[in-house]
C-alpha cells in the first residue's frame, strides 16, 4: 500500500470512533444543470476502489504529459535547424502551461466535485477536438529569434491537450482528499505516483517508443491514451462525487459534515516554495543546455536530465522521503565543491563526456535536496493545490530565466554557475564541526577569511592564465594550492550558507571563472548557441568555436590568410571536390554549401562560378563578415540565404546546383533533420542529375557513416568516403585537422570522375557492417550509431 512521505496531523472535527455522520454540506448549493448531468450518468451506488483508481489515473496522466514533451520536440526540430534551444524553449512553454493547468485546478477545487467533473469533462471534450497530435503548418520568420514563434507553434498545436492533462494531477489529488478513503488526509503519495509516471515516460520514449514507432503511430497512440485518461477522470469524479457529502470535506476521510479548514499559508512560505522550485527548474535547463550543445539536440539527451530531475521528486515525496532528503542535503555541499566548482566551467573536448556525467550527478543531488526541502514544508491536504500552484510558478520562472532572459543577458551560459551558487544559499545544511562553525561565525574571522580568500583567488587567476576554450585546462601547482585552501575553508563553512556560497563562488572563479570573464568580448550568443572568436598568437591564427568545437580557423599570416584550413583543407574531402569542380562542371559551376561558419569554403571560388551559402543564424553571418576575411578576400559576391537550409533549398529552383556541401553541425550536435531520407530528397531536387553531394560527418560522439550508407542505399545514391588525416609538419599559422567527408552522386560515373581528379587512394568505399535503419523525418534513433570509446570521451 502506498503511503505518504510523512504523517499528516489529524484535522479537528473528525470522529474516529463512530460512523461518519451524514450532514448537509454548508457550502453546497444545488445546481440544476450540474446535478441533472451527473445524476444522469452516475448510478445511485457508484463505487470503485479509490486508491488503485486514482493511482492509475495519475500515473497515466503524468505518463502522457511527459511523453508528449520529447515527442513534439522531435517534431519541431526540422523547422528550427536542430538547435539545442528548441528544448529549453519548449520547456518554457510546458512549464507555463503547467502553471496555467495548476491555476485552473486550484480555482476549480473550490467547487464541489460534481461541478468540477462537469467543467473538467468539458475541457477534455474541447481538447479532444484537436486530436490527433500534429504540427501546425506555419513557419518562423527569417530574421530574429524564433523563440516566440516556437511558443506560438506549441500553443496552437498541443496547447489544449497539454493544458487538460496538466491539470489532472493536482485535481485528482484534491478529489482524493475529499474522498472517504482513510488516507484522504495525506494524498501526497499520489504526487510520488505522478512523478513516477513522468519518469517512466521519459525512460520509455528514447529507449522504446522513438526507436520502434514512427511519429505518426506515436501520435495516434498518444491520442488513444488521452481518450482513455478522460474516461478514468470521469470514473474518479463519479466515485467521489456520489459520496453523501459530494466530496465537500477535504482531507478528513469519511465525510462528517465538517469541511476541513484550509491551512494558513503565509506569503513567506509561498515565496520559499517558489524560490526552491525556481532554482531546481532553472538548474535542470542549464544542465540540459550543455548536453544538447556539445553532443546532439535529440530526445535521448533531453530526457536524461529531466528524468533525473523527476526522480528527485519521486524520492522526495516517497514514504521515506525524509531519509533521502537528509542524505541529499548532507551530500549537496561536498558535491557542489567537488563537481560544481570544476565542471560548470572547465569543459574541453576530451572532458565533455566527463563534464556531462558530473553535471547529471550534481543535478540529481542538488534537485533532491531542494525538492526534499519542499516536501518537508508541504501543507496539509486542504492546501495541496496552493502548494502545487506555487511549485509550478517557480518552475515557470526557471524556464523564463533560462530560455528568455539568460540568452539576452549573458554572452556565455553564466546562468549555470550562478544557479549552483543560489542552490548553495538555499539548501539548509548543518555544520560538519559545530565548534569550527561557532568560530567562523565571529564577524572578525569571517571578514578576514573572506578577504584572504578573495586575494588568493584573484592571484591564482594570473597564475592560471587564459586557456583556449576548446582545450582542456591544466592547473598549475600554485593554483591547486589555492583551490585546496579554499576547499578547506568551504568545508569548514558548511552550515553557514552565506560564507559557504561566497567561498564556493571563489572556487568557481579560480577554476575558470576569471578566464571566462576575461573573454567576454570574444563571445556572442543567439538562439542557436554560443560563439567564441579567439586570437591565438602562438599559432598565428584566429578561430571560431561553437560551444567547445572549432568551426573554422584563419591564419593571421597574410600569405596564408586565403588558404582553407581545419576540416576544409585542400586535401580534405570537400577540398578535393571543390578543386575538381572546374574539371567536373566547367568554369561556370554552381556551388552551394550549408553552414557558413567563417566562410572558409568560399576560398575555393574560381572566376565564373556562382556560389551560394545557406546559414540559419544571422549572428554567424555577422561574425564571418566582420571577424574573418575569407569572404572579403576570396568571394565578396557570395550569396547568403538566411534560414534553415532544408526549407530554403526546398523553395529554391530545382536542379540549380552542381555541388552541394552539407556542414551545418552546431558544436558536435547534429541537426537530425538534415540527415534523413526526406532531407536527401531535398538535396536530390536541388542538384542537377549529375550533381555531387558532400556530407561532413566528423563527430566525437556519433558514427554517422553507416547511417549515410543506409540512406544512400534506400535513395539510390552511390557513395564513397574520404578519411583525411594530415601528416608531416605544418607551416606556422597553418592548421589542417582530420576530417571525414562522404561524397554521393546519382551515378557511379560522377564519383569515378572525382576519384580520377584526386590522389589515388584518397577515396574509399563506405564500410559494410551491421545494418542500421535509415533515418526519416518520422523515425530516427541515435542509439545504434553512438560511439563508445575506451578513453571515456
Amino acid at each position: 500500500m502506498l503511503q505518504g512521505s510523512k504523517a499528516t496531523p489529524r484535522h479537528p472535527g473528525r470522529d474516529q470512533g463512530s460512523p461518519a455522520a451524514v450532514l448537509p454540506c454548508p457550502y453546497r448549493r444545488p445546481h440544476p444543470i450540474a446535478d441533472s448531468v451527473t445524476d444522469a450518468i452516475a448510478p445511485a451506488r457508484f463505487s470503485l476502489p479509490l486508491r488503485p483508481l486514482f493511482t492509475v489515473t495519475i500515473l497515466l496522466g503524468s505518463f502522457l504529459l511527459f511523453l508528449i514533451q520529447p515527442m513534439f520536440g522531435r517534431r519541431v526540430l526540422p523547422v528550427l535547424g536542430g538547435s539545442p534551444s528548441v528544448w529549453n524553449t519548449a520547456m518554457l512553454f510546458y512549464q507555463a502551461t503547467l502553471l496555467a493547468g495548476y491555476l485552473y485546478a486550484h480555482a476549480l477545487s473550490r467547487l464541489v466535485v460534481r461541478r468540477q467533473l462537469l467543467v473538467h469533462l468539458s475541457v477534455f471534450v474541447a481538447a479532444t477536438l484537436t486530436l490527433p497530435i500534429a504540427t501546425a503548418r506555419w513557419y518562423p520568420a527569417v530574421a530574429g529569434s524564433p523563440t516566440f514563434w516556437l511558443i506560438g507553434l506549441l500553443l496552437v498545436s498541443i496547447g489544449p491537450v497539454f493544458f487538460a492533462v496538466s491539470a489532472q494531477a493536482p485535481l485528482m489529488q484534491a478529489w482524493f482528499a475529499r474522498s472517504a478513503d482513510r488516507d484522504a488526509a495525506n494524498p501526497y503519495f499520489l504526487y510520488a505516483a505522478s512523478n513516477l509516471g513522468s519518469f517512466a515516460a521519459l525512460v520509455a520514449y528514447p529507449l522504446f517508443v522513438e526507436p520502434n514507432l514512427p511519429l505518426g503511430d506515436q501520435s495516434l497512440l498518444w491520442s488513444a491514451g488521452f481518450v482513455g485518461l478522460g474516461l478514468l477522470v470521469v470514473l474518479c469524479g463519479l466515485s467521489v462525487g456520489r459520496l453523501p457529502m459530494d466530496g465537500a470535506s477535504i482531507g478528513n476521510g469519511p465525510a462528517t459534515g465538517t469541511s476541513a479548514a484550509r491551512p494558513v499559508i503565509s506569503w513567506a512560505q509561498r515565496r520559499r516554495w517558489t524560490l526552491l522550485a525556481f532554482i531546481a527548474s532553472a538548474l535542470l535547463l542549464s544542465t540540459t543546455t550543455h548536453l544538447t550543445t556539445d553532443i546532439m539536440a535529440m530526445p535521448l539527451l533531453w530526457v536524461v536530465p529531466l528524468g533525473v530531475y523527476l526522480l528527485s521528486f519521486v524520492l522526495a515525496f516517497a514514504s521515506n522521503g525524509d531519509r533521502y532528503t537528509r542524505i541529499a542535503v548532507a551530500l549537496a555541499s561536498p558535491a557542489l565543491l567537488v563537481l560544481g566548482s570544476w565542471a560548470c566551467l572547465a569543459s574541453g573536448p576530451a572532458t565533455a563526456t566527463l563534464f556531462a556525467t558530473a553535471g547529471i550527478i550534481l543535478l540529481f543531488v542538488v534537485a533532491l535536496a531542494l525538492h526534499g526541502t519542499l516536501a518537508q514544508d508541504r501543507p496539509a491536504a486542504a492546501g495541496l493545490t496552493d502548494f502545487y500552484l506555487w511549485l509550478s510558478v517557480g518552475g515557470a520562472l526557471g524556464g523564463v530565466f533560462c530560455a528568455l532572459l539568460a540568452p539576452l543577458v549573458f554572452p556565455w551560459p553564466f546562468e549555470h554557475p550562478l544557479l549552483l551558487v543560489a542552490a548553495a544559499l538555499a539548501i539548509p545544511t548543518r555544520p560538519l564541526v559545530p565548534a569550527t562553525a561557532r568560530w567562523l561565525a565571529l564577524p572578525g574571522v569571517r571578514i578576514t577569511l573572506a578577504t584572504l580568500a578573495l586575494a588568493a583567488s584573484a592571484g591564482a587567476a594570473g597564475l592560471y592564465g587564459v586557456a583556449p576554450v576548446d582545450s582542456d585546462r591544466v592547473l598549475t601547482p600554485a593554483t591547486l594550492v589555492v583551490v585546496a585552501v579554499l576547499g578547506v575553508i568551504a568545508v569548514a563553512a558548511i552550515g553557514q550558507r552565506g560564507l559557504f556560497a561566497y567561498v564556493f563562488t571563489l572556487m568557481i572563479m579560480t577554476l575558470g571563472g576569471w578566464q571566462q570573464l576575461a573573454q567576454l568580448d570574444t563571445r556572442e550568443r543567439s538562439f542557436f548557441g554560443v560563439y567564441t572568436v579567439e586570437e591565438r598568437p602562438a599559432d598565428f591564427s584566429r578561430i571560431l568555436l561553437h560551444g567547445t568545437t572549432m568551426h573554422g580557423q584563419q591564419s593571421l599570416e597574410p600569405e596564408l590568410a586565403a588558404i582553407p584550413m581545419t576540416y576544409y583543407a585542400p586535401n580534405s574531402g570537400v577540398g578535393l571536390a571543390m578543386r575538381a569542380a572546374p574539371s567536373l562542371y566547367g568554369p561556370d559551376a554552381r556551388i552551394g554549401f550549408v553552414g557558413l561558419g567563417t566562410g572558409t569554403l568560399s576560398c575555393y571560388y574560381a572566376p565564373g562560378q556562382r556560389w551560394t551559402a545557406y546559414e540559419i543564424d544571422p549572428v554567424v553571418i555577422r561574425i564571418a563578415r566582420q571577424r574573418f576575411t575569407y569572404i572579403a578576400e576570396c568571394n565578396p559576391a557570395l550569396a547568403i540565404v538566411v534560414g534553415d537550409a532544408r526549407m530554403t533549398l526546398a523553395q529554391a529552383p530545382a536542379a540549380g546546383l552542381d555541388i552541394l556541401a552539407i556542414d551545418a553541425f552546431s558544436s558536435d550536435a547534429i541537426p537530425l533533420h538534415l540527415v534523413t531520407r526526406e532531407a536527401f530528397g531535398v538535396y536530390r531536387r536541388a542538384l542537377t542529375s549529375d550533381g555531387l553531394l558532400l556530407v561532413h560527418i566528423s563527430n566525437r560522439f556519433l558514427d554517422l557513416e553507416p547511417m549515410i550508407a543506409a540512406i544512400a542505399a534506400h535513395e539510390g545514391w552511390s557513395a564513397m568516403i574520404r578519411l583525411y588525416n594530415p601528416t608531416g609538419p605544418q607551416l606556422p599559422g597553418q592548421t589542417f585537422t582530420p576530417s571525414t567527408w562522404i561524397a554521393l552522386a546519382r551515378t557511379p560515373d560522377r564519383l569515378a570522375a572525382l576519384r580520377a581528379e584526386s590522389p589515388r587512394t584518397a577515396w574509399q568505399p563506405l564500410r559494410t557492417g551491421a545494418p542500421v535503419t535509415a533515418w526519416t523525418d518520422d523515425f530516427a534513433s541515435v542509439l545504434p550509431i553512438l560511439k563508445f570509446r575506451r578513453d571515456g570521451t
